[in-house]
């Protein structure tokens, strides 16, 4: 099912699904129970760009603290749920916008009605979470290992134990670790249901690695249509997944606004510190809501030519540069000024 015609979801003050935009989604790390370090850590995500976030929910006290976070924050707060379904409901009844379950962790038919029946009457969006890592033993003995079918299945099954308790205000996320059998696994799923689906690469690695395998899998997923929220995972901070999951939407064109940065990658004719200055540049760039493409180029030969693309470039020499705007050279300036010179260009931008 492409996304232009799945389910149309509510979550607290976002909407999934019908079309809509797919939006970027993060997790925690802090303790939930912690309510300030929590709340710093979603305002900080919030700035990033995060558009919808997940805290476990391991304890009662952490459901607790969710009627607190929820106060202070302003993008939909989901609850991830294991094993104890008394979790699930203490976090709908202190203001979770979501849930997160595996059906098949909560335990007995009666406890997991217990949870969608405090869904169903607080009109609360059920997210059923299947994992490569968890995958049932009969359907790993049925398919000889995991594989995307059985992942499919399994999600499915779940499905079906929510639909027949009357509840069908749901999300669906399969992932793995494994990019191409997520990705097999999400284009069967498609085909099988409407309802919205999480995308993203579970246990992805780190910041390397990890944005890697998320932008080849997430790519080869959302290209085909397929996707309404999305999460970069990655063993560090929370804003690095953000920062991710944005350049990849905006990559595909699925997501327009904020700064393009393009920098060549460096060759003999570099005579400037060139890495440092594009990772300059890109931090820097995080800070202007403009969609525009910014260049950093290392020489003055090749550097306006290949910068004619970008409305704003810049183009090292041997202890100088040249800003350069719109494709045309608007001076020459000392290598050290050339930052400066930038952000002096992006601050007028649109109002030349």
């Amino acid at each position: 099912m492409h996304r232009e015609h799945t389910k149309t979801i509510k979550i607290g003050n976002r909407v999934i699904g019908g079309g809509n935009p797919i939006l970027i989604q993060s997790m925690t790390n802090t303790r939930t129970e912690d309510v300030a370090a929590t709340v710093a850590q979603i305002r900080k995500l919030e700035k990033a760009g995060c558009e919808i976030i997940r805290c476990t929910v391991p304890t009662m006290e952490a459901a607790q603290a969710f009627r607190e976070i929820k106060k202070q924050i302003s993008i939909p707060l989901v609850a991830d749920i294991h094993f104890d379904y008394q979790m699930a409901i203490a976090a709908m009844e202190n203001g979770a916008d979501k849930i997160r379950i595996n059906p098949g962790n909560i335990g007995s038919r009666e406890r997991i009605k217990a949870v969608v029946d405090t869904a169903k009457e607080r009109k609360i969006p059920i997210r059923i979470g299947v994992n490569s890592g968890s995958l049932e033993k009969e359907l790993v003995e049925r398919y000889h290992g995991v594989t995307a079918e059985g992942l499919v299945e399994s999600a499915l099954d779940k499905v079906k134990i929510i639909e027949d308790l009357g509840y069908d205000e749901l999300v669906i996320s399969i992932k793995s670790s494994d990019v191409l059998m997520c990705a097999k696994a999400h284009a069967l799923i498609a085909e099988k249901t409407s309802y919205p689906l999480h995308v993203g690469i579970t246990e992805a690695g780190t910041l390397f690695s990890g944005n890697i395998k998320s932008a080849v899998g997430l790519g080869i997923i959302l290209s085909q249509g397929i996707g309404d929220t999305i999460r970069v995972s990655l063993t560090g901070d929370p804003a690095e997944e953000i920062k991710s999951a944005k350049l990849i939407l905006r990559t595909l064109g699925l997501r327009t606004g904020g700064i393009e940065v393009v920098s060549c990658p460096t060759c003999g004719r570099t005579k400037i510190d060139l890495i440092s200055l594009a990772n300059q540049v890109e931090t820097m760039a995080a800070e202007y809501p403009l969609d525009i493409k910014v260049a950093v180029m290392g020489c003055v030969v090749n550097g306006p030519g290949e910068a004619k693309e970008a409305d704003i470039g810049i183009a090292g020499g041997i202890g100088e540069g040249l800003l350069i705007r719109r494709g045309e050279i608007v001076k020459k300036l000392p290598e050290k000024e050339l930052l400066e010179a930038l952000r002096q260009e992006l601050e007028n931008w649109g109002h030349e």
